[in-house]
């Protein structure tokens, strides 16, 4: 009795019941979660596998292109089918995506098939995430929308998709537990992919359906769920502006400097989040095979450093925008030099979370410039560039730092210290 009236509660202000609100939430948290241990683990794979470094980079932030291309599309989408069906659609190609790369990881480290084959299937099957699991957000995001009052949807919006931030603690923190002996490293795959099963059937047997609502709320794309991608609050306010706006140019005047400084710190974090790795195993010297945990260790303690800005720091401090792009460049570049020349795993922990808190400054830093910069009437079309902003760095600057990488372990990281405290000095120019 006491559960079915749990089950019937209403969150604040809305019609959506408490347990309709955690599926959704559970659609979000396990997508980023997975794919967050799936950059854990996969270092460790490539070295196993012994395909080169940079090769790894490039074969999983596929997906990540393919994420910020179609985010968009999905999101329009959203506003046209059930998002209900979009919701499953997202889900169901995470599923099929890390089975397949589970698969062929374990085929690649068997010597069944040879790397380069492993990791030209590797992106293949990625590129089915990249392609569908974008929809999910935006239709989890509508889907809340359309159940809930305007005074209280944005706070619930911020609610589900804190899930993001979340999923990127639990994704490292669960992968060592799932490098399981008769699967080995892509073990972490197969359970999120099992975790996801779980909640896909969950939202289909218990979401109601939601095709005669089309027309109330809509949702926004996100960035690729990533330690560099903390929730901003971009798509809260694209989810919750007035109306459709078409997008703007990053080149407005208006928000153009916060637009570079923000894919700027973005380049940098970007390129060293995809170094780290590799040089966490260089430098503790590690075999492939156990490599993951102090991988997952490290990036714990970067989620963890950036939640803690965004969510404890920022809020106590009462920066401008400004004073959050200068400072935490300032942090971020200490964060990185500390990274650079640790020779222990105390180090890298301290200097990657030092780097963490920085960017995650920077990132509510370049966000709330631009959004402030524009009317209320623009904050639909503002929001669309900072999501792209968000995740326009995975095109280049994954590929650049490991090419860097193979040239000198230390210089993706000494480089970005330079760029970031260029981009401290650049920024006390912005209004």
């Amino acid at each position: 009795m006491a559960d079915g009236v749990a089950r019937r509660r209403k969150v604040g202000g809305s019609a959506l019941t408490t347990t309709h609100f955690l599926l959704l939430f559970s659609a979000m948290l396990v997508a980023a979660a997975g794919n967050t241990a799936l950059q854990s683990v996969m270092p460790a794979i490539g070295r196993a596998i012994g395909v080169a470094d940079f090769w790894v980079a490039i074969a999983y932030t596929w997906s990540a292109v393919l994420w910020v291309w179609l985010a968009p599309y999905w999101a329009e989408r959203s506003d046209h089918h059930g998002r209900k069906a979009l919701t499953l659609l997202g889900l169901g190609g995470f599923i099929v995506s890390m089975t397949l790369c589970g698969i062929v990881l374990i085929f690649g480290l068997h010597g069944w098939i040879g790397p380069l084959l492993t990791f030209v299937l590797f992106g293949l099957f990625r590129a089915i995430y990249g392609a569908l699991g974008c929809a999910t957000p935006s239709a989890t995001q509508a889907y809340l929308a359309s159940r809930t009052r305007r005074s209280a949807r944005t706070a619930q919006l911020s609610a589900l998709s804190s899930s993001f931030g979340l999923g990127t603690i639990v994704g490292p923190a669960l992968a060592p537990l799932f490098v399981l002996p008769f699967v080995g490293l892509p073990g972490p795959l197969f359970a999120f992919a099992i975790i996801a099963l779980v909640v896909f059937t969950a939202i289909q047997l218990g979401l109601p359906d939601d095709r005669g609502h089309l027309g109330r709320g809509r949702g926004a794309a996100m960035s690729y769920p990533s330690l560099a991608s903390m929730i901003t609050g971009a798509s809260v306010r694209a989810a919750t502006a007035p109306s459709r706006q078409k997008r703007l140019s990053w080149r407005d005047p208006r928000i153009r400097g916060w637009i570079v400084a923000g894919v700027t710190s973005g380049h940098a974090q970007a390129a060293t989040l995809t170094c780290l790795g590799f040089f966490i195993i260089d430098t503790l010297k590690l075999a492939p095979l156990g490599a993951e945990q102090p991988i997952a260790i490290v990036m714990m303690a970067g989620a963890g450093g950036t939640l803690a800005a965004q969510w404890g720091i920022i809020p106590k401090l009462n920066l401008s925008p400004r004073a959050l792009i200068v400072w935490g460049s300032v942090i971020a570049a200490a964060g990185l030099g500390i990274t650079a020349l640790a020779s222990d795993l105390y180090g890298l922990v301290l200097g990657f979370g030092i780097a963490s808190i920085g960017f995650g400054f920077t990132r509510p830093g370049f966000t709330a410039g631009a959004s402030l910069a524009v009317p209320l009437g623009e904050q639909g079309g503002v929001a669309g560039v900072i999501t792209s902003a968000n995740g326009i760095s995975y095109v280049a600057a994954p590929g650049l730092g490991m090419a860097l990488y193979a040239l000198d372990p230390h210089l993706p990281f000494g480089i970005a210290v330079a760029v970031v405290l260029a981009l401290a000095w650049w920024g006390r120019r912005l209004a």
